[in-house]
């Protein structure tokens, strides 16, 4: 079997975003620009690399909007298709409804998860190994309150993953999980074993996971990730923005097709396609969305979109 065909993708991109209003009334996240792409397209083009090239997503809040922008995948040289998740129930639940459609091993992103990798390919590597059924990627974070927000990775003897705890209060390890995940199709009779959650009335993909490993499959960790930068409020798509920026080398970034007028002064920020920056502007550590306008005037960490300046103060 050649490699595109040995595994499928999956992206979750069903979730309704409540803490990034008021882009999520009319954007789901996974839409979002980063630069030139929004940010499911990173996830698209990283699963494409690896020579997956048929993927599965997730929608449910606005799920019509990422159809009509993705359509079927071919201008971004995949495969997609939409599953759609009508509650919003949590991650597990959401990946219980691919099992009649997934028949292959399949990679799994987080569709509000800006992810930078290293030698992601190993992943795949690693699950061909003996006795692997699925690959959790990892950070070591020194961050106590990150992994409190996130979940942690404890490894065994042997460095297989003998449990995962979803944001412990009293982190026991510095490996944190990272929303991306490589699964056997076994999976699936764990996530229909999984119970939802005290805490959120949800079905946590940990809990998934925990009972995986309990029935006695193999899970590893695989230490490619560099950075994964969560899009949760609208200070996280500035920041994550201006960083993406900062990382391709450019003090600032101007789309080709958008229009800065004499006079107007823009620095350390990022002005999208179609829009237009007037004379007397002057921008620091802002991002002004495709189409918007800028008044003359002095901003420093706003976004511009839909008509509002939203503040993102530090």
């Amino acid at each position: 079997m050649s490699q595109e065909n040995e595994f499928q993708g999956v992206i979750l991109a069903a979730g309704k975003g409540k803490r990034i209003q008021p882009f999520s009334h009319h954007t789901p996240k996974p839409l979002l620009p980063v630069l030139d792409r929004p940010l499911i397209v990173w996830q698209i083009a990283a699963m494409r690399d690896l020579g997956v090239r048929e993927i599965a997503i997730v929608i449910g809040h606005l799920g019509h909007h990422v159809v009509q922008a993705l359509g079927d995948g071919s201008a971004h040289g995949v495969k997609l298709s939409y599953v759609e998740q009508d509650q919003v129930l949590g991650i597990a639940h959401a990946v219980s409804q691919l099992e009649p459609y997934v028949t292959r091993p399949f990679l799994l992103f987080l569709g509000d998860i800006f992810f930078e990798t290293r030698n992601l390919a190993s992943m795949l590597d690693l699950y061909r190994g003996d006795g692997v059924d699925a690959v959790l990627a990892v950070k070591v974070e020194k961050d106590r309150n990150a992994l409190r927000r996130n979940f942690t990775v404890d490894l065994d003897e042997r460095g297989r993953v003998r449990r995962v705890i979803e944001k412990p209060r009293h982190p026991s390890t510095d490996l944190k999980g990272c929303g991306l995940y490589l699964f056997d199709t076994t999976i699936f009779d764990a996530v229909r074993r999984t119970p939802r959650t005290a805490l959120r009335d949800e079905y946590e993909l940990t809990d998934a996971i925990q009972i995986f490993i309990d029935y006695g499959y193999g899970v590893v960790p695989a230490d490619v990730v560099l950075d994964d930068l969560n899009l949760s409020g609208p200070e996280d798509l500035l920041q994550l923005n201006l960083h993406v920026m900062r990382k391709a080398g450019h003090s600032r970034y101007v789309a080709e097709d958008a229009a800065l007028a004499a006079g107007a002064d823009v620095e350390e920020s990022v002005v999208m396609g179609r829009a237009r920056v007037e004379s007397g502007a002057k921008l620091r550590r802002c991002l002004v969305l495709p189409g918007e306008t800028v008044r003359g005037g002095s901003y420093h960490d706003v976004i511009f979109a839909g008509g509002l300046e939203v503040p993102c103060g530090r």
